[in-house]
């Protein structure tokens, strides 16, 4: 480490947005390994090179080893930030996929109130508009019943009002009818039978044989005719002094 044929390492340092983490050709390293990485430059090697190097060559060594030692000193710490790094990675990523986790979790539980509550509500509704149908129902069915017995009542009572006007009018039948033959053998105790004889009947049998003889000459009944009529004025003359 001591020979001048040692060679140096330039190692290039960054200051990140915070201003706490520095970068190491392209690796991030916490504060606390820089600060090592810091110490390990600054302490000067135990062992020189040659016992007649003179100081310029003992400085040069120095420097030299230094540089080498925080050259060997880089890669060696280089592994632990990685690891520490990646093991922050992990469980930054394991606690954001469980508060994701919990989040879809909260976010499905809702979702699935949400759901019920509908459910609930649906089947709330679903039930008052079946009741309210069932309730519509019964209404009709009475209305339907009541209906239904308000026109057999009426049935019945016309029926019973035709029976009774056809009883009436078989009575006042009756009652007619007897009251008719009742008046009629009355009339037939008052009226007494007379005899007629018939008035002026050898003129209207001699009248009747002249006109079918004369069939077409009915003038030379005229006599007849003539005499039948005084005849039967004759006779109303004597029934009215007779009945006077």
């Amino acid at each position: 480490m001591g020979s001048g044929e040692s060679t140096t390492r330039k190692v290039s340092f960054g200051v990140d947005d915070e201003d706490r983490v520095r970068i190491l050709r392209g690796v991030k390293l916490s504060e606390d390994v820089l600060q090592r990485m810091r110490g390990v430059a600054n302490i000067a090697p135990e062992r020189t090179s040659s016992p007649a190097s003179s100081p310029q060559t003992n400085t040069a060594s120095s420097h030299s080893a230094s540089s080498g030692s925080q050259s060997q000193q880089g890669p060696q710490q280089r592994a632990p930030p990685s690891s520490q790094h990646s093991k922050e990675d992990q469980r930054r990523y394991e606690h954001q996929q469980k508060i994701l986790k919990e989040e879809w979790a909260k976010m499905a539980q809702r979702e699935m109130e949400a759901a019920k509550e509908e459910m609930a509500k649906a089947t709330s509704r679903e039930r008052q508009q079946t009741r309210l149908e069932a309730e519509r129902t019964k209404q009709l069915v009475q209305q339907l019943q009541k209906k239904d017995s308000q026109l057999k009542a009426l049935d019945a009572f016309y029926k019973e009002q035709l029976a009774q006007l056809e009883k009436r009018n078989l009575e006042r039948y009756q009652q007619s009818k007897e009251q008719f033959h009742q008046a009629a053998s009355k009339t037939e105790e008052n009226v007494r039978p007379r005899n007629t004889e018939a008035v002026c009947a050898g003129l209207q049998a001699q009248i009747l044989s002249c006109y079918r003889d004369n069939k077409d000459q009915t003038l030379k009944c005229s006599d007849l005719a003539k005499e039948y009529m005084q005849c039967i004025n004759a006779a109303k003359k004597n029934l009215l002094v007779n009945h006077g």
